[in-house]
């Protein structure tokens, strides 16, 4: 049996780097524990389900993410969130499934606040109410879960190198895909837009989204 004493910690790392090799599906406690070659029943100790474990997992998560992150984002409240957004994705990539590990879990500690309180004065500061400002961030956080979600299910990005994480498929062949949607020609070349050059549809999409931001939920001066 191991000497080393089991925590929290130690159990959530470990999870971490399972998660690369098996993806969500292939995570259990099960597999945890013989990675730390301890008996499943002592995880128990620690998290009292799965969804305890991937609580904990994604503020392991955040806690390195924070560690990257600028103390003070510099520039406007459009490139500051830019460059969050941007940010996250990078992170979420570092881990297969990461955004599904990420998405819907509850912080086990109150890690997250200093950062996130940084980043909503920047909104308020540019004009935004604080109820405006927590939609704005919340709107672009959506939009980067999901599209990293939608990202990694698709398997690795074979145009921009093997060594993404990913789903674990091989990609899409878009030629093939037009052909046989070669009767509806704009589904068709959609492919090419939505299945390659992940880095530069991410950018394109936040910029549509930051547009919306800035015409719907900045006061205009006067109101």
């Amino acid at each position: 049996m191991a000497t080393t004493r089991l925590d929290r910690a130690l159990v959530a790392r470990t999870a971490l780097r399972l998660l690369d090799k098996g993806g969500l599906e292939g995570l259990t406690l099960r597999a945890i524990a013989k990675e730390l070659d301890v008996k499943a029943p002592a995880l128990y100790w620690h998290f009292k389900d799965k969804q305890a474990l991937l609580d904990e997992m994604a503020t392991e998560m955040m806690r390195r993410m924070t560690a990257d992150l600028p103390a003070e984002p510099s520039g406007d409240w459009q490139e500051s969130l830019t460059v969050m957004m941007r940010g996250l994705r990078t992170h979420l990539l570092r881990y297969r499934d990461g955004a599904k590990v990420y998405s819907g879990t509850r912080f086990t500690d109150t890690g997250y606040a200093a950062s996130m309180d940084t980043s909503l004065r920047i909104f308020t500061d540019a004009g935004f109410t604080p109820a405006g400002a927590a939609r704005a961030w919340i709107t672009a956080y959506s939009y980067t879960i999901g599209f990293v979600i939608e990202e990694q299910a698709m398997g690795p990005r074979v145009e921009e190198g093997e060594g993404e994480q990913g789903g674990g498929g091989e990609g899409y062949d878009l030629d093939a895909r037009a052909e046989r949607l070669a009767d509806f020609p704009l589904a068709a070349a959609a492919g090419y837009e939505i299945f390659q050059q992940q880095d530069a549809g991410f950018d394109a999409g936040l910029r549509a989204v930051t547009a919306g931001i800035a015409q719907t939920l900045l006061p205009r001066r006067g109101e």
